[in-house]
């Protein structure tokens, strides 16, 4: 038998699932202007895929950079979701 599809698929469905709370996190915290940060790990895992031997472990690293690149635009949607009062606004930082 051939696990590398589970294994696989359930890393992303962890990756995922860990990103969501991250993204709201850091935009209760730092705003949307962290952004710059999840571009970082992007390009970070996404070259480290690159170069790793393993094809679930290049995966894997590879889904995680992607995750990092969409939760730039889950940053900016958290941000409105705040705004519609979905998510509590954090009192310390001066909203717009």
């Amino acid at each position: 038998m051939n696990f590398s599809g589970i294994i696989v698929g359930l890393a992303t469905f962890l990756i995922i699932g860990i990103f969501h709370p991250i993204v709201i996190k850091a935009e209760y915290h730092f705003g949307k202007g962290c952004w710059w940060a999840f571009a970082i790990a992007g390009v970070v895992f996404g070259v480290l895929s690159l170069f790793i031997d393993s094809m679930n472990w290049a995966t894997i690293t590879g889904v995680t950079a992607f995750s990092c690149f969409w939760s730039i635009h889950e940053l900016i949607e958290q941000e409105k979701r705040v705004e519609r009062g979905w998510f509590p606004a954090n009192p310390k930082k001066k909203r717009k």
